[in-house]
């Protein structure tokens, strides 16, 4: 379930499809409003996601859903997959942000999914493909783990 408390996580990480082009620009897009740097990445397609996702009994082969770990190595470790990912990252980057989290939650979390499966079925017709994997600035190397 996800919660809404205003209480920052340790380091969340961001598993995304790395051959996407609205998932690099989703990492963009939270590499410039996570100004204290505290989310990490990494692509569906490496190691790291792999053994995260198969920790969690979740299907490591479909690059269809985006994963947030939050918790990592914790007792509490949890895996947040599709709408409640997108939702939280939202809530995390920034007070700005925080308030669209809130009103996205109203919506039951089976609409919200509905609408996140139709537009991860079409991402790469509508955005296309990553020519390449996220465009490091050095400044930003060190946040993503399957480098």
């Amino acid at each position: 379930m996800l919660r809404l408390t205003g209480r920052k996580a340790s380091n969340p990480i961001i598993l995304y499809d790395g051959a996407c082009g609205l998932c690099s620009q989703w990492v963009q897009f939270v590499i410039r409003r996570d100004r204290k740097g505290e989310f990490r990445f990494a692509a569906l397609q490496s190691e790291f996601a792999a053994r995260v996702l198969q920790r969690h009994g979740a299907r490591s082969h479909a690059l269809d859903s985006m994963y947030v770990v939050v918790s990592r190595g914790a007792l509490d470790e949890r895996l947040l997959a599709e709408s409640d990912a997108v939702l939280f990252v939202i809530a995390e980057i920034g007070a700005a942000w925080w308030p669209v989290a809130v009103v996205l939650r109203i919506l039951p979390t089976c609409l919200r999914n509905r609408l996140y499966r139709i537009i991860a079925a079409r991402r790469y017709r509508l955005f296309g493909a990553a020519s390449s994997c996220v465009r490091l600035d050095p400044a930003h190397r060190q946040r993503f783990l399957d480098v």
